[in-house]
């Protein structure tokens, strides 16, 4: 996996997937550009967060260490047209969703979402930021730190349960997230 910004905002859906998957520092350590989520993303999943860790999970420790190590940077709005385009994106888009694109859009920054509406808006809206998701995220830290097959199982199971999420029919590695299950 290439990436073609210096920044990646994660969306709301790719932070509970990576929280969920129990290794969300070494993935985000594995990707070549800046991590960043915005104050709207961090806020509202630090209770969804929350709820995954009453399942003995450490995702809002992870999460936390994650920020307080520099590995991912929290951004807000710090323009007139960013804040703009959240008000307009959120007739179309969650609160979460509306941010990330705002912010990406002005930016031009890489977006990772695994959510099909905020992907399309984005295609259309501003058809030259990358758009990452869940399995290309994972599949690229499997490979970029030879995790082994019992590992990367157990990672996409964790995903699928704890996350909720599994990709969608159409997406190009969904065979693959399925055998390596």
């Amino acid at each position: 996996m290439q990436i073609t910004h210096s920044h990646v905002l994660l969306d709301a859906c790719c932070v509970l997937n990576l929280c969920a998957a129990g290794q969300f520092l070494t993935i985000l350590k594995s990707l070549p550009a800046e991590i960043v989520v915005t104050t709207v993303v961090q806020e509202r999943e630090l209770n969804t967060l929350q709820l995954l860790q009453e399942e003995e999970n450490d995702a809002v420790l992870e999460f936390q260490e994650a920020i307080a190590q520099g590995f991912l940077k929290v951004v807000d709005f710090e323009s007139e047209e960013e804040e703009e385009s959240f008000i307009n994106y959120a007739a179309i888009l969650d609160d979460g969703e509306s941010a990330t694109c705002a912010i990406a859009v002005q930016r031009k920054w890489a977006i990772a979402t695994d959510d099909r509406k905020a992907i399309s808006f984005i295609q259309k809206e501003a058809p030259y930021i990358q758009i990452l998701s869940t399995p290309e995220i994972i599949k690229h830290w499997s490979e970029k730190q030879s995790i082994d097959s019992l590992v990367l199982s157990n990672v996409l199971n964790a995903i699928r349960i704890k996350g909720r999420y599994i990709p969608p029919k159409n997406d190009p590695l969904r065979n693959w997230w399925i055998n390596a299950c």
